[in-house]
């Protein structure tokens, strides 16, 4: 059996977060897609919401860019795009 989950040798609680909030821009995007379809510029607005959920989670699997996104100033840019981008969803 593998270490707990929250475990320090294992994902650590800051990747996890932006992990599910990648998911929740990719899910977001792709239900946008979905359920918008044949409207104008579907494509285009589903990108806009989908592209920064692909980033966080591509990010959040890089040892390199892991660090980077465990910075305080790095929390708090990736806190005002997500939240951003959830709000353009709604008005979308």
């Amino acid at each position: 059996m593998g270490p707990p989950f929250f475990c320090h040798k294992s994902i650590s609680l800051a990747m996890t977060n932006y992990r599910w909030g990648g998911y929740l821009l990719v899910a977001m995007g792709l239900l946008n897609l979905r359920y918008q379809t044949g409207q104008a510029g579907v494509v285009t607005h589903s990108l806009i919401i989908l592209t920064p959920g692909m980033v966080i989670l591509i990010m959040s699997f890089i040892p390199a860019t892991v660090k980077i996104l465990e910075r305080k100033n790095s929390k708090i840019i990736a806190l005002i795009v997500g939240v951003a981008t959830i709000i353009y969803a709604a008005i979308n």
